[in-house]
């Protein structure tokens, strides 16, 4: 059995990641499934939140939010509504939409699933961001060039 397989992180607008890796945590709708070589083939729908992998002894996060995930023996494909590496999070604009979603859930009226899913994108933005040291990261646009 091979010690890796690949996995791809694709959104509709670009691949985030495509690597050979030893093993990933991916979050789908009611927590995570953790992904090993030669894993069980399965679809599940993804949910909000951090996907992080191994390559080697590095381990590397990125942010994953909704969409689906295919997992076959040798590659696992993960087709994210959205989807960033932690070098990407613009720190200080996560930090002005969590505060902006939770000023929203504060009000009478609130659609509240809407802002909960903000507020849930805002905060996994900013853990993962933290997780991986990422204090300087990019500052305007919120996206690199990979």
């Amino acid at each position: 059995m091979a010690d890796t397989f690949t996995l791809e992180v694709v959104t509709p607008a670009r691949q985030v990641v495509n690597e050979a890796v030893n093993e990933a945590q991916i979050p789908v709708l009611g927590g995570y499934i953790g992904v090993l070589p030669g894993h069980t083939p399965l679809l599940a729908e993804m949910g909000i939140g951090e996907l992080s992998y191994q390559v080697g002894n590095r381990e590397f996060f990125c942010t994953a939010i909704g969409g689906f995930v295919e997992v076959l023996a040798d590659r696992v494909i993960v087709l994210a509504d959205a989807a960033e590496r932690a070098e990407e999070i613009n720190v200080a604009r996560a930090e002005a939409a969590l505060a902006r979603a939770q000023k929203r859930l504060a009000t009478p009226n609130v659609d509240w699933k809407r802002a909960g899913e903000a507020f849930a994108r805002a905060q996994v933005r900013l853990q993962v961001a933290a997780k991986a040291g990422a204090s300087s990261v990019v500052a305007s646009s919120g996206s690199a060039a990979h």
